[in-house]
């Protein structure tokens, strides 16, 4: 998932506040109070400064809007989350119930993390072949509602920002071109092919035209006419020629002077952004070289698992099993509707064994859908985007169906229920509706959390008697060999100073993945320093605390109470879950643990 809700540059930018100074009442209610107060105004203030997010989420009054993301803007951004972390510190969390303490941790802590990305100048990178602000751009039109003749209209204002929008993006890169702060020249290569595709289809071909194929009854003929002609002028006389723009400055100006090394530490100050990166990306305190080496292992390991798999399966080795896998006719699609339907089968099949698991269940619905053309060639396999916490619009997996015929389903199970249920989609659904929390827990997000408990996901299925087919099982251990390797490719590339083709040559080697995803992988985590990290050290965490339990509330332990535990305080960073959990398992024993709520 890549957990991309929105435009947003840097989370701790989206901050903005009022800087007066306000003294903090003695008595516990009023100080209570206040900090809900605070919460709540700062929740406001990330919406309207966040317009993006604000529709992904189904807040649809700044519908018609684009964030504000100039130099100017970033520079004001970050003087107002200075003076919104000192009112947070300043209120006295003395006597405060668990949450409520926990909510003024974790606001403190997101504004300091936020402040330091800002003081390292990292949103003047905002282009990259994964997520740039290109791709963001385009792909957002699948998160707006189009349902009434206002949301058209928010539409058509939107479209005529697109060109100040990518102006802006301009500004920051070419300041980050003056500050040497550049991705790589060959990525940048990649993102203006990108930006060609999105332009080059017109009208209602574009991604920026779906909305006006068909309109729904609630619009009305007349209206329907006026905005497809307004929107259908807009996409061919603003927004394109707006990529046109970008695209050529970035060709010519901008990506000649990428830097000439994949790795972060080829930046000024390369070292310290790598490893603010990983604190960020895996919320613990583990040094590069740790995480290396402890890839180094889990990949042994699992190499193991699945040698003994290939041996049941008659083969003397891994490497020859893996070969014959990929002309097996059973695990090659047929078309690309035929990897969408078996993704919609697992994910229908798990569906029904979620009570043995959870008490807490998700209720906003899950789609299967492919991914956009204009991106299949970099973008993941699959990936989950956000429903609304109402259910008006549901959660989204987006399937790669791309070069179908050289893909495999070895891995669709494991995925199928690392995406949808009960991976993100689960968690998101149910962090949205958590009763008690603020908004900021119920839709915030911690990578290695969120794709720690997806990763975490995939095994669940065996534990409850998936995976019946050999060689889905062995798809399954594939998916979790390929995140132990990012620990090995992630610190290698940006660490240990690997070049692209160590890289290649260690995916090529020790994975089992196939060639268009260790090209696009390999890219992927050269793109984003630190975020491949956090599925694996994510999913061991929260091994490590499940087993724990069991060992330490021995009768006492119940695997949907453990569950609800993890999920029902929304994501956290793992050292806070740790501690949260480590409570709970003593509640357990003492026997006061509460019941957890009903969602």
């Amino acid at each position: 998932m890549r957990l991309r809700h929105s435009l947003i540059l840097s989370s701790a930018l989206m901050m903005t506040l009022h800087p007066a100074a306000h003294s903090q009442p003695s008595d516990l209610a009023a100080r209570r109070a206040a900090l809900n107060t605070l919460l709540e105004e700062q929740w406001q203030y990330t919406l309207k400064e966040s317009p993006e997010f604000a529709t992904v989420i189904g807040d649809l009054r700044y519908n018609d809007k684009f964030s504000d993301v100039s130099l100017a803007h970033v520079a004001q951004q970050q003087k107002d989350s200075e003076a919104f972390l000192k009112r947070f510190e300043a209120i006295d969390t003395a006597g405060f119930p668990e949450q409520e303490l926990l909510n003024k941790q974790l606001m403190v802590r997101n504004l300091e993390e936020g402040l330091e990305a800002t003081s390292l100048k990292l949103y003047l990178m905002p282009e990259d072949q994964f997520g740039g602000a290109h791709l963001q751009l385009a792909g957002f039109v699948s998160s707006i509602p189009f349902d009434t003749t206002k949301e058209y209209e928010d539409y058509l204002s939107r479209l005529h920002q697109v060109p100040h929008y990518l102006d802006q993006i301009t500004g920051l890169l070419e300041k980050g071109k003056q500050e040497k702060m550049m991705p790589p020249a060959f990525l940048l290569e990649k993102v203006v092919t990108q930006i060609r595709s999105i332009t080059a289809p017109a009208a209602e071909e574009s991604a920026f035209g779906t909305p006006v194929k068909k309109f729904p009854d609630a619009v009305a003929a007349a209206d329907q006419k006026r905005l497809h002609d307004a929107i259908i002028a807009a996409i061919n006389n603003e927004v394109r020629p707006a990529y046109t723009k970008l695209g050529d400055y970035i060709a010519k100006d901008y990506a000649p002077y990428g830097r000439k090394d994949p790795g972060l530490w080829a930046l000024p100050n390369g070292e310290a952004l790598y490893r603010f990166a990983v604190k960020q990306q895996t919320t613990t305190a583990m040094e590069p070289q740790a995480i290396h080496e402890l890839g180094l292992r889990e990949v042994d390991r699992i190499h193991a698992d699945m040698l003994t798999i290939a041996k049941a399966q008659g083969f003397a080795d891994r490497k020859s099993f893996q070969e014959s896998l990929k002309t097996n006719p059973k695990l090659i699609p047929t078309s690309r509707e035929d990897i969408l339907n078996t993704y919609r089968g697992y994910i229908a099949g798990m569906q029904p064994e979620l009570p043995k698991l959870f008490g807490l269940l998700p209720k906003t619905k899950v789609e299967v859908r492919p991914v956009e053309e204009f991106r299949e060639k970099e973008a993941a396999a699959a990936e989950y985007h956000q429903g609304t916490p109402d259910g008006s619009r549901p959660g989204i997996v987006f399937v790669n169906t791309g070069d179908f015929a050289h893909r495999s389903k070895l891995s669709a199970e494991s995925t199928s229920y690392h995406e949808a249920i009960p991976g993100h989609h689960m968690q998101i659904s149910i962090a949205q509706t958590l009763p008690g929390l603020p908004p900021f827990r119920q839709q915030g997000g911690y990578t290695a959390y969120v794709e720690g408990w997806a990763l975490y996901s995939e095994r669940l299925g065996k534990d409850i008697g998936f995976y019946k087919d050999p060689l889905s099982d062995y798809g399954r251990l594939s998916d979790e060999l390929l995140r132990a390797c990012r620990l090995v490719l992630d610190t290698g590339v940006h660490y240990k100073h690997w070049t692209r083709e160590q890289m290649v040559t260690y995916f090529r080697e020790n994975s089992n993945e196939d060639e268009p995803d260790v090209q696009a992988e390999t890219d992927r985590y050269i793109a984003l320093p630190g975020q491949a990290l956090a599925y694996k050290l994510g999913q061991l965490k929260i091994l490590e605390l499940r087993s724990r339990a069991e060992k330490e509330l021995g009768p006492k332990y119940d695997i949907r109470a453990f569950h609800d535990e993890i999920l029902d305080g929304g994501a956290l960073p793992l050292d806070v879950l740790e501690a949260r959990t480590t409570a709970w398992m003593q509640a357990v024993k003492a026997g006061t643990a509460p019941a957890h709520p009903a969602n």
